[in-house]
C-alpha cells in the first residue's frame, strides 16, 4: 500500500470512530445502559406501591382490618400509578423511535451520497 493510500485509510478509519463515539452518546441521552439501573428502580417502586396497594386493600376486605385509607382511594391510588407508568412507558418508546428514526434517516443520507458518488466516478470513468 502506498502512503496516500494509507494516510485516505487513516483519516477514514479516525471519522469513523468520531462518528461511533457521537452516536454511543446519543444512546447514553435517551436510554442505553446509564439509565438501565434508575429504569429498573423505577419498576421495582412502581410494582411494590401497587402489591402494598392491593394486599392492604384484600386484608381489609378478607380479615377485617381497620385500615386508615377509605377503601376507594387505594383504588383510585393503583389506577393512578398504572397510569403514570404507562405514560411513562409511552415517553421512553417514543425516544427510543425518534432515535431509530434518526439512524435511519442518516444511513439513508449516507447511501444518497455514496450513491452520487458512484455516478460522478463512473462519469468520469466514462
Amino acid at each position: 500500500m502506498s502512503q496516500p493510500d494509507t494516510k485516505a485509510l487513516t483519516e477514514e478509519l479516525e471519522h469513523f470512530r468520531q462518528e461511533k463515539e457521537k452516536v454511543r452518546k446519543l444512546v447514553g441521552q435517551i436510554g442505553g445502559k446509564a439509565t438501565a439501573k434508575r429504569d429498573r428502580a423505577i419498576n421495582v417502586v412502581f410494582v411494590i406501591a401497587i402489591v402494598t396497594l392491593f394486599s392492604l386493600d384484600f386484608s381489609r376486605h378478607l380479615f377485617g382490618l381497620d385500615i386508615p385509607l377509605a377503601p376507594l382511594f387505594s383504588i383510585e391510588l393503583g389506577l393512578l400509578l398504572v397510569s403514570v407508568k404507562i405514560i411513562w412507558m409511552i415517553h421512553r418508546e417514543m425516544k427510543v423511535e425518534h432515535f431509530q428514526f434518526w439512524i435511519l434517516n442518516s444511513i439513508e443520507f449516507r447511501l444518497n451520497d455514496i450513491s452520487k458518488r458512484m455516478r460522478q466516478i463512473e462519469e468520469h470513468l466514462n
